[in-house]
């Protein structure tokens, strides 16, 4: 445990100047000393809560996976309704000379009921020059579709934006296009074969305290003090399965190669969504911490009791300060995504998100990809700044700050050249 400690004493020095831009609040409750993370135990992935041991495939799929779900439903995200019955896409732009000629650009509308119910505004790449239908990583953005390139041609949207460049009361204008650009490395990702698609988080659930009504919860006869009632992660993961919906419908796009990503608090919304929905061939989750890939019991970094209300279902804020009482943690959300291919990324600099409890909990998946049959996490030890272990579960741990980066994206591109079938032909 010593030596541990000493390994991480740099990355909690360097990480001080960014902890003090985090609230004051945050800042007291964070625990960045590895000698003071308690002791614990994790629940078995694979032991059933009537005690069952889970020896078979058929066990897993049949009785434990299904319980997790539901473990994570009621305690943690909530329960999301059902797919809308009345869904209709509408392709409101098509070019297919984008980006210089590099890119087929397509901007969907998809009305989840009637014309007059909720939309969302999907935005999204394909290679030009592809001759078959393509892979692609689908993700949430955080300020508009016309803050992921400056590309003039996308909408800028009309939905409640938080506070960022461009972005005047509440609403994004010209100047918000390209402002998250450089997480966005389109022409890049493009060019290795990918397409991308995104929609705006806002669409479905802004993300700011007391947007509950400005939500599409309402619209779903949502009540907000309903124990189990579904948060703004949950809504935004029932989000990326509405985009898979439109996706498996684009003749452009390999329905069967669809990546789901995400980056922070979108990061949890993508390993949720791939947990619960199998459609989705891999998983990458980027920087996502608590609620996310990190693990709950170790009590580093942010906590269950400094986390935003309206992430997560009401029941989940009871487990402040009591996280050993939950029947479930972060390895059996990953192991939730087996077998298929999982990335889990951390950064050096950013410890609230507990960079350790990632690693750790992707290793503790393990087990259940070993039952299916597939390679788990090829390291036992968690691996140095900027050296990827490109198994099917990876894990890197990149030099820097909370970000997702170029170098974290020619990583994932990396990882489904390995593990993509239609890559792999």
């Amino acid at each position: 445990m010593g030596r541990k400690r000493r390994r991480f004493r740099p990355l909690l020095t360097a990480a001080a100047g960014l902890l003090a831009a985090a609230p004051v609040a945050a800042q007291l409750d964070g625990n960045f000393d590895e000698a003071k993370v308690p002791a614990y135990t994790l629940p078995d992935p694979l032991t059933a809560t009537d005690g069952t041991r889970i020896t078979s495939a058929r066990q897993w799929w049949k009785q434990r996976r299904p319980e997790l779900v539901r473990l994570f439903e009621t305690n943690i995200y909530g329960i999301a309704p059902p797919p809308p019955r009345h869904m209709r896409f509408v392709v409101t732009d098509l070019d297919r000379a984008a980006l210089g000629g590099l890119a087929v650009r397509k901007q969907v509308s998809i009305y989840l009921d009637s014309a007059a119910g909720p939309r969302m505004a999907v935005l999204l790449y394909l290679p030009a020059r592809a001759n078959k239908p393509v892979p692609v990583f689908v993700g949430p953005n955080f300020h508009g579709n016309q803050a992921v390139h400056p590309d003039p041609a996308i909408a800028i949207t009309p939905s409640w934006v938080v506070p960022a460049e461009g972005v005047v009361k509440g609403r994004a204008t010209e100047r918000s296009r390209g402002i998250d650009a450089a997480q966005w490395p389109i022409e890049e990702i493009v060019k290795a074969g990918y397409g991308v698609a995104t929609y705006f988080t806002g669409d479905l659930y802004p993300d700011g305290d007391g947007k509950f009504a400005e939500s599409i919860q309402p619209y779903y006869r949502t009540t907000a003090s309903t124990p189990d009632r579904w948060g703004a992660i949950a809504t935004w993961a029932w989000g990326l399965s509405r985009v898979y919906d439109y996706l498996a419908t684009d003749h452009d796009v390999d329905a069967g190669c669809v990546i789901v990503f995400g980056h922070s608090r979108y990061g949890k919304a993508a390993l949720w969504a791939g947990a619960r929905d199998t459609r989705f061939a891999a998983v990458i989750s980027n920087d996502s911490g608590e609620g996310g890939a990190a693990l709950y019991r170790r009590r580093f970094g942010e906590t269950i009791r400094v986390m935003n209300d309206y992430w997560f279902a009401p029941t989940y804020k009871t487990y402040a300060d009591r996280e050993a009482g939950l029947p479930v943690d972060a390895h059996e959300l990953i192991a939730l995504v087996a077998p298929r291919p999982v990335y889990v990324a951390s950064a050096s600099l950013d410890l609230w998100s507990d960079p350790r409890g990632e690693f750790l909990a992707a290793k503790a998946a393990e087990p259940v990809y070993r039952l299916l049959g597939a390679e788990g996490l090829a390291t036992d030890a968690m691996p140095p700044p900027d050296q990827p272990v490109l198994s099917r579960i990876a894990y890197h741990l990149r030099a820097g700050p909370h970000d997702i980066t170029r170098w974290d994206w020619a990583n994932y591109i990396r990882f489904a050249d390995r593990y993509l079938p239609a890559k792999r032909r």
